[in-house]
């Protein structure tokens, strides 16, 4: 259940930034935060001892930003599902707390799912490519946007994580972001 409700806290922050963000001013406004990729990340830095939720969840996540985004079925199902993976990884390696802790996971989450999706794309011939220099700049712009709204996520997540908490206990750890 809190699985199923992360997703759809996410997909309702995808719809919503993909409503409002083109009216960004600047530079900004081609570089779209990377919320499934933080979503991902999240579920695979907080998963329980079974994976199986939560990669059904980044699956579907992955599927309905394909949707609304116009990608090709399953790119960011695949991407979600590496990035997710990469985070479970680092889950007992890296303890995310503090703001600038966020903020440089949150850049590490984009520029891994960024280069994640452009390997992708190379390999399976998806799309179009752009000259290595623009897509490389692409990265970059995501990733300081990403890192600015990650930690707005993750504190909404966490909140989430402490509404399903059996305990105090385990709601502390939740709001403080320490691992289950």
């Amino acid at each position: 259940m809190r699985t199923a409700t992360i997703v759809l806290v996410a997909y309702f922050l995808c719809v919503l930034v993909a409503a409002i963000w083109r009216y960004m001013p600047g530079f900004v406004h081609d570089a779209i935060p990377a919320i499934g990729a933080l979503t991902a990340a999240y579920l695979g830095h907080t998963t329980r001892p079974f994976m199986l939720p939560v990669t059904a969840g980044v699956a579907i996540l992955g599927y309905l930003i394909d949707v609304i985004s116009g990608t090709p079925a399953g790119l960011t199902s695949l991407v979600l599902g590496m990035t997710s993976d990469v985070a479970r990884r680092t889950q007992r390696r890296l303890f995310v707390r503090g703001t600038s802790m966020m903020i440089g996971f949150s850049a590490f989450v984009s520029i891994i799912a960024s280069l994640t999706q452009l390997l992708v794309r190379v390999i399976f011939k998806v799309g179009t490519i752009g000259s290595m220099a623009l897509e490389l700049q692409q990265i970059a712009l995501v990733a300081i946007v990403t890192a600015l709204t990650g930690p707005l996520v993750w504190r909404l997540y966490r909140r989430i994580d402490a509404a399903f908490a059996r305990t105090s206990r385990e709601r502390d750890h939740a709001l403080e972001g320490l691992a289950p």
